[in-house]
This record gives structure tokens, C-alpha cells and sequence, in this order.
């Protein structure tokens, strides 16, 4: 019987959501609550943190967001932007669920991985939309290339799906090769059982 990895798919999708919550709150939580935002240099001329605060309308000092999409997509409607890219994520955990219950899938080590990748920025970007209206962000790197700013949901999607690209390109084993695999896996097994039997005639 072939392993499943369905377990491990939703054990990244909780940790990656966890980490980026946790990330999130911490950054957000640093710094002067009454100022507008701060920035703090990590690695001097490539990476820093941007924590950047919007003054609310009852006067409190709220989490600036992004209510577009990755890398800043979709600023043209705001809030409407943030509703729509709030039901596609919505939508896609759906499908992840959804594609984590079919036995092809379990029994994909690699796959599981790429869709609980996926699943945890998911997660964690639908958690922002759905709290704080848009998604926020505070990681920014800047060498060579000037990133928009994104968080660690970002990352779990960017890397997930890289990795299912990856596998796509990849030559799929066939039922026929899996079938073989196994047997020439158990055919020592079924070797000493035949040279046992015939030591016992």
C-alpha cells in the first residue's frame, strides 16, 4: 500500500499560516504605535523591514495594507479589488481542498508539498482580507531589483507554485512504471520466501 502525504499538505498550509500571522503581528507590533510606520534595515543596501501605519477615522494608527494582489496588482478598485481577490482566494482554497482529497494526489509527496505551500499564502493573505480589508505587507528587498513590498504568504505562493511549475515539466511515472517499481522493491522479499519454502521440502 502506498504512503499518503495528505497530512503533510495541511500541516505546511497551518505552519506557513502561523508564521505569517505571527510575522505579521510581530512587525506591526514593534515600533512607535502613534507614528506612521518605521523602517528597519536588516541586511544594509539589499533588505529591510517596512512597517508602514494609516491613520484611522476614529484617530488610531492602523496596519497600511495592500488591497490589490501580489506585487501590488489590482490598486485600480481598493476595496472592490480587495472583494474580488478575497473570493478567488476563497475560491482556490476550495479547490485545494478539494484536489488534497483525491488518492493521485495523497500519494504525490511532491505535490503535497506544492499545494500546501500554495495553501498556507492562501490562507494567510485571505486572513488579512477578510480582517483588516487588504493585505499587509512589510518585507522588502532591494538589491539589483527594487521589490514591491510583500510578506511571508507571498513567498509560500511564489515558491509553491514555482514548484508545481516545476513538477509540470517534470516526466510524469506512469501506472505501468509505479507497478514495476514495487514489484522490483518486493521481489526480494518474494525471493527468500521462495528459497524458504523450498529448504523446508
Amino acid at each position: 500500500m502506498q504512503p499518503t502525504y495528505r497530512v503533510l499538505l495541511y500541516l505546511l498550509a497551518l505552519t506557513g499560516l502561523a508564521v505569517d500571522q505571527a510575522s505579521k503581528y510581530a512587525v506591526f507590533a514593534c515600533g512607535d504605535k502613534e507614528a506612521g510606520g518605521y523602517r528597519s534595515e536588516k541586511i544594509p543596501g539589499a533588505f529591510d523591514l517596512v512597517a508602514q501605519r494609516k491613520l484611522a477615522e476614529d484617530g488610531s494608527w492602523i496596519p497600511h495594507v495592500n488591497q490589490g494582489a501580489l506585487f501590488g496588482l489590482g490598486q485600480w478598485g481598493a476595496a472592490a479589488a480587495n472583494k474580488i481577490f478575497a473570493a478567488i482566494s476563497l475560491v482556490a482554497a476550495g479547490v485545494i481542498l478539494f484536489w488534497s482529497w483525491l488518492p493521485s494526489t495523497a500519494r504525490d509527496r511532491r505535490l503535497c508539498i506544492s499545494l500546501g505551500l500554495i495553501f498556507a499564502g492562501t490562507l494567510g493573505n485571505l486572513y488579512d482580507r477578510v480582517v483588516f480589508g487588504g493585505v499587509r505587507d512589510f518585507l522588502h528587498w532591494y538589491y539589483l531589483v527594487d521589490w514591491p513590498v510583500f510578506n511571508f504568504a507571498d513567498c509560500c505562493l511564489v515558491f509553491g507554485a514555482g514548484l508545481l511549475l516545476l513538477q509540470a515539466f517534470q516526466p510524469q511515472q506512469s501506472p505501468e512504471e509505479a507497478e514495476t517499481a514495487t514489484a522490483s522493491v518486493s521481489s526480494p522479499v518474494a525471493h527468500a520466501e521462495y528459497a524458504t519454502a523450498s529448504q523446508g521440502k
